[in-house]
């Protein structure tokens, strides 16, 4: 069995808006009593709608939000009960990637600087040769150092964003839709980058993306998320879906081959607000299965270790 790096039990978000002269304030679940675990070396995809909650988890998980409640282990530490200082320390192990490598770098920052921020944020000295190699490890020539983000691709934004990232050899990445912004030949050399990379330096990667092909190419696990929760946990890319959304998602999926696409059945009835969650399963206004239960009763995330579904009736 891999050991877990990171541990996540009970995370729940909880955003308060409004409240001014003329509102009442009301709260959204962002994120829903999560539990997962990450091994070491393991690629683990996030999928789901857009709002679903997935880059709130991402935030929450690098505590880069507070959460409401739960508990975030890192390699054995809670990172939930750490002071500043302490958690300081800790992030050096942990790194993020941004989705859009146009705002993620400072345009007034030359490469070089860029690539030293994170020394000089954590206190430590800049080794003489560092901002070269980490250019070339990202496949980008080391006489680029000089260069500010306005003069790169998209693509070269973004190998930047993964070479800071990756600065200070951290153990734990979260990629936030990484290639979102990217065409597709450019996504293609991302990922066998990011590839290489985990290979070579033994990186864990907590992958968000809303393309579900990458996702099955990429990732060892998939996690699903809707309005906030976690529906089900796909062991491996290739395993069938049980959870009526996974399947609606995967069959949204386009096909590139003629031969294997199909006929989509889209989805009906309204999306729950976030702002108001039903009393049951929150994907009942659209579930094809949904009986008398699903709308009273709030199902949970099963505890079956191979293939973990939160629905009454699996398929």
């Amino acid at each position: 069995m891999i050991p877990a790096l990171v541990q996540i039990d009970g995370l729940t978000k909880r955003f308060q808006t409004g409240g001014g002269f003329l509102s009442r304030p009301r709260a959204m679940l962002a994120v829903r009593d999560v539990s997962l675990t990450i091994g070491k070396g393991e690629v683990l995809g996030v999928v789901g709608e857009s709002g679903c909650g997935k880059s709130t988890l991402a935030r929450l998980v690098l505590r880069l939000i507070e959460p409401t409640s739960g508990r975030i282990s890192f390699d054995g530490t809670d990172l939930t009960g750490l002071a500043p200082a302490a958690l300081r320390q800790m992030r050096r192990r942990m790194a993020m990637v941004f989705q859009d490598p146009y705002s993620s770098l400072d345009p007034r920052y030359s490469l070089a600087e860029v690539l030293a921020e994170p020394f000089r944020v954590h206190g430590q000295a800049l080794p003489p040769g560092t901002v070269e190699a980490m250019l070339e490890a990202v496949g980008l020539p080391a006489t680029l150092a000089a260069s500010h983000p306005h003069q790169l691709s998209g693509g070269q934004r973004q190998r930047v964003g993964i070479a800071r990232a990756l600065a200070l050899r951290p153990d734990f990445v979260v990629l936030d839709e990484p290639t979102a912004s990217l065409d597709v030949s450019i996504q293609a050399q991302i990922i066998a980058l990011l590839a290489d990379l985990r290979d070579r330096l033994g990186l864990t990667y907590l992958f968000i993306s809303h393309d579900l092909g990458l996702v099955r190419y990429f990732c060892d696990r998939v996690l699903v998320m809707y309005l906030g929760a976690v529906v089900e946990v796909l062991p491996d890319t290739r395993t069938a879906p049980r959870h009526p959304y996974t399947r609606a998602l995967m069959q949204s999926n386009f096909a590139p081959d003629p031969s294997q696409r199909r006929v989509i059945a889209a989805l009906t009835g309204e999306i729950a607000s976030p702002f108001a969650l039903p009393p049951g399963c929150a994907f009942a206004t659209r579930c094809p299965l949904a009986s008398d239960r699903c709308r009273a009763e709030r199902p949970v995330l099963s505890d079956d270790p191979a293939h973990p579904v939160a629905c009454f009736h699996p398929q």
